[in-house]
């Protein structure tokens, strides 16, 4: 075959010797190769094998620990290097879980499971599976903010690939130092907006370790197909920048075409190197860049932004499966946002696209039904030259309004959201008018971590006099009011996007469309009711 390919170049170039130029989505010059998609492609050429003895219990993809059995001792040359006795999985789970439970600090038991999935990566997925609901806010929100403000301190070896302006050109080298050939999942994160922390550089890593965990413990993808992928353009935080421990790049943030270029090598590198199939997941991606890359890439990559879209599915899940509560239909209720950035606009945008499905009324029509309230209070039309492109569909004709309680008891919502990313600003005046004009108010403080939620379950349900209906980003204990015990909702995205993925690869689909997220969100919806 080689030497056929050699023969049917005319000019007496190799054509296995040509390399790609710039084309259009691929086309004819196959720039993202697409025509080789399902080709071999070109690794770092070292060989691989399975390691024995010492270097095995050294490697976490198969190393069991003290569950090797003793043909397995034998077989592996492990005999001495182990304590004479075998000890099942469940055994060591049961053991870790105990000693887990012994820490009072969360990123205590944070570190204590990245620790294990450092040395034995199917007894971490063993034990995240057994006991998700108890571990999902350690590996997950809340803690892995935390451990992302503190990773320079508690970084120990890299989980994923760093990729800086350092490697700028050479980005495509870069994906093939990864030692996994196949790759079906890649979450990545420029760190400029971790949760409602703000910027943090490339210790945003975190997210994507914690993302593609779940992708495994929650969809069943094999962890051997996931890449966590740190883009570092620098950081404007000046606390990273003057910390000499930050294992970031020491700069202010590129932006403008410094940025775009590195990410218009990073997608193209990827898809020539991993193929027309491989689901790119952005994360916390600063608002300004978030939408632009998700409408520069969606048509050309199979590319998911979770930020924007799941949050927007599993919000639009919880809504749907609230009906039954309160009453009616979407198109029944009215909706109020704080926070009209990547979250709320995508939440807003879902709810109108369901309300659109269900009714067939014009999208612009069911827009109407939905409001927005940003740093300058409520988004209307009289603002509309100074709003940013994605927060214009929402801008409705109505008087000025600066402060959310002025909103709400103008617009008067059947549900209040909050995506803002700032804490405490569902105050109680902001729950008693919405108590006052509701029976079931619904109220979600979606933002993340627990600190930056706009209100707690205990002051929703006490401002309202336990009659509101709550959720939340990041979760609550049950709370106690005049007798009864209030156990709030959930909203977090890790409800979506894990099966989500696991549906985009199973299908094979190359793109990802609006329907599909609605489809999630009701099946969501329906599982919640089923579960109820």
């Amino acid at each position: 075959m080689e030497s056929t390919l050699k023969e049917i170049s005319s000019n007496g170039d190799s054509v296995l010797d040509m390399k790609d130029k710039c084309g259009v989505a691929g086309g004819v010059e196959d720039m993202y190769g697409e025509d080789r998609a399902t080709e071999d492609q070109p690794i770092t050429p070292w060989t691989f094998s399975v390691a024995s003895g010492y270097s095995l219990l050294r490697d976490p993809h198969y190393n069991k620990g003290l569950a090797f059995t003793e043909e397995e001792r034998d077989a592996h040359y492990l005999r001495g290097l182990l304590p004479p006795t075998v000890l099942s999985q469940e055994l060591q789970e049961k053991r870790l879980i105990h000693n887990l439970r012994q820490y009072q600090v969360p990123l205590q038991r944070y570190m204590a499971m990245m620790d294990l999935q450092e040395r034995n990566e199917r007894l971490f997925y063993k034990l995240l599976i057994d006991h998700v609901e108890e571990l999902l806010p350690i590996v997950y929100t809340p803690t892995v903010g935390e451990a992302c403000q503190k990773y320079g301190s508690i970084f120990r070896r890299p989980q994923g690939l760093f990729i800086s302006l350092k490697e700028k050109g050479k980005i495509l080298e870069v994906l093939k130092n990864w030692p996994e050939k196949t790759i079906q999942v890649i979450v990545v994160t420029d760190g400029e907006r971790i949760l409602g922390l703000g910027d943090l550089g490339c210790q945003g890593m975190g997210i994507p370790v914690g993302k593609l965990s779940l992708y495994t413990a929650l969809g069943g993808v094999r962890p051997s197909v996931c890449l966590p992928i740190t883009i570092d353009v620098g950081t404007n935080n000046q606390k990273l920048l003057d910390n000499e421990f930050y294992i970031g790049l020491k700069q202010k943030r590129a932006t403008g075409q410094e940025y775009a270029e590195l990410l218009e090598e990073f997608m193209s590198a990827v898809k020539q190197n991993y193929g027309e199939k491989v689901l790119i997941q952005f994360e916390d991606f600063a608002n300004h860049n978030a939408f632009d890359l998700l409408a520069k890439y969606r048509t050309t990559h199979l590319v998911f932004n979770d930020d924007i879209q799941g949050t927007a599915s599993v919000v639009l899940a919880g809504l749907i499966a609230s009906l039954k509560l309160l009453g009616g239909t979407l198109a029944d209720h009215t909706f109020l946002f704080l926070g009209a950035g990547e979250a709320g606009t995508g939440i807003a945008e879902l709810i109108a696209l369901e309300i659109t499905k269900r009714t067939s009324v014009p999208l612009e029509e069911a827009r109407k039904k939905i409001w927005l309230v940003d740093s300058k209070g409520l988004v209307v039309s009289s603002r509309l030259e100074s709003l940013q492109h994605f927060k214009k569909p929402w801008a409705h004709d109505h008087e000025p309004v600066k402060e959310l309680i002025d909103a709400v008891k103008a617009i008067k919502p059947t549900v209040l959201i909050g995506t803002s990313g700032v804490g405490k600003t569902f105050t109680k005046e902001v729950v008693e008018t919405m108590a006052s004009l509701n029976p079931k108010p619904l109220i979600m403080a979606l933002s993340n971590p627990t600190s930056q939620a706009e209100c707690t379950a205990e002051e929703a349900y006490t401002w309202s006099k336990g009659h509101a209906i709550f959720a939340s980003g990041s979760p609550f204990d049950p709370f106690e009011y005049e007798g009864r015990t209030f156990v709030s909702g959930q909203a977090n995205n890790a409800y979506i996007f894990p099966g989500f993925g696991l549906g985009i690869i199973m299908s094979g689909t190359i793109r990802v469309h609006d329907n599909m997220l609605l489809a999630a969100s009701e099946a969501l919806a329906g599982q919640v009711t089923e579960e109820d």
